[in-house]
């Protein structure tokens, strides 16, 4: 049966990577993500539950980078997915130097022949249980140890990082957006499952070396091998199995954008699922989508970026940049200001906008400052929008 995590954790992983095509690239990390973790949900089977010797050389030491790719795969997925930037820079490498030094450090035993693999992980899982191969410049145990001390400091940086980002954006805009309620509750559950099984991982690491008791009970029965491996596979099922309650999370994607009345978990899943749109597709169709959708008004909202016109149209983020670029000759920005623009001369025209200050017309249109508003306005329109208001009452 314990076969059937890892099994239903790749679907669940097949199903985030089908979709990226239509989702911005914080799905991506997220996606490699959900890879790891039910990659090592399957070194749990292979080492513990398979009873196959081979299954067991397999998995003893060559996973062990996959446990230092994790953590920082979660503030990767985090932060481009609360921050306005999406791309993975030069310095993210530097996240994965631990797994990579972890890859050097256990060629003494991910060298040697099969043979002798099969016989020295089979005799330290199956009969001693003593941890003590040496590697380059660090043991074994050390490793134990240290990849999960590694994943809760990453999960708490991932913690922090998204307080801090969320103030950034209050103080920023005044309010948080509407879809953060998803956000928070999605990414603090992601942070709680891997607390949960790294702290369960290091309480049985402690006990395999430094037996201890703790209110009068004993380490060996606190963090037995039985509960250790269920609590870190059961914890991963769970994980997956959240996945599919989210189906925004799932088939989408969870940007900043405004939240209608949920119609029940199947309405949410059909309007999710992102639409097979190939960069070459006719403009026409994104022309025609486009005017149904402006109807809305989304742009006049503040924070309306691509990402969220991706995620609302089901459109890829390089199928509208493409038709902007292409077809208007202008970017996303300069259009989005041509329609917002648009919309404050239209409320004007209709005397809208009369008993406001042009502080209060520059909020209602979405933007985030007087100043830009006026230089934006002036681009388009020649004069400043006072001037522009003078000139109709004159």
């Amino acid at each position: 049966m314990e076969i059937l995590a890892p099994i239903f954790g790749f679907f669940t992983s097949f199903i985030l990577i089908y979709y990226l095509s239509a989702l911005n690239r914080s799905n991506l990390f997220l996606a490699l993500f959900f890879l790891c973790c039910n990659l090592i949900v399957l070194v749990y089977f292979g080492l513990h539950f398979s009873n196959n010797q081979f299954w067991e050389a397999i998995f003893f030491v060559h996973f062990l980078p996959l446990s230092y790719i994790i953590g920082p795969l979660l503030f990767i997925y985090v932060r481009t997915t609360i921050s306005d930037s999406k791309r993975f820079t030069k310095k993210d490498w530097l996240h994965f130097i631990p797994a990579f030094l972890i890859l050097i450090a256990t060629l003494p035993y991910t060298s040697l022949p099969f043979d002798k693999k099969f016989e020295i992980a089979h005799q330290i899982v199956k009969v001693t249980e003593d941890y003590s191969l040496n590697f380059y410049f660090i043991s074994f145990e050390f490793i134990l140890y240290s990849r999960s001390i590694h994943l809760i400091l990453y999960a708490l940086l991932s913690f922090f990082y998204f307080r801090n980002r969320t103030k950034i954006i209050i103080n920023k805009y005044g309010m948080v957006p509407s879809n953060h309620t998803i956000i928070s509750r999605w990414v603090n559950t992601l942070i709680f499952i891997q607390l949960l099984i790294a702290s369960n991982s290091l309480g049985h690491m402690t006990t395999l070396y430094h037996q201890f008791t703790f209110l009068n009970i004993k380490s060996t029965d606190l963090f037995s091998e039985l509960y250790f491996f269920r609590i870190c596979g059961g914890a991963f099922l769970i994980q997956n199995f959240i996945l599919f309650l989210n189906p925004k999370v799932l088939y989408g994607n969870i940007s900043y954008n405004i939240e209608n009345d949920s119609e029940g978990i199947i309405e949410d899943i059909k309007s999710s699922i992102a639409k097979k749109v190939t960069p070459s597709a006719n403009f026409e169709n994104v022309d025609i989508t486009l005017k149904l959708y402006l109807a809305k008004l989304p742009f006049i909202k503040k924070g309306f970026s691509l990402s969220q016109m991706s995620f609302d149209l089901k459109i890829s983020e390089r199928v509208l940049s493409n038709y902007f670029n292409k077809e208007l000759e202008k970017t996303f920005g300069e259009w989005k200001n041509d329609q917002r623009i648009n919309y404050v001369c239209k409320n004007i025209d209709e005397g809208k906008a009369k008993d406001i200050t042009i502080e209060a017309i520059s909020i209602n249109a979405g933007f985030v400052s007087r100043s830009k508003f006026i230089d934006a306005f002036k681009d388009r329109k020649g004069v400043t929008p006072s001037a522009y208001i003078k000139g109709l009452a004159e």
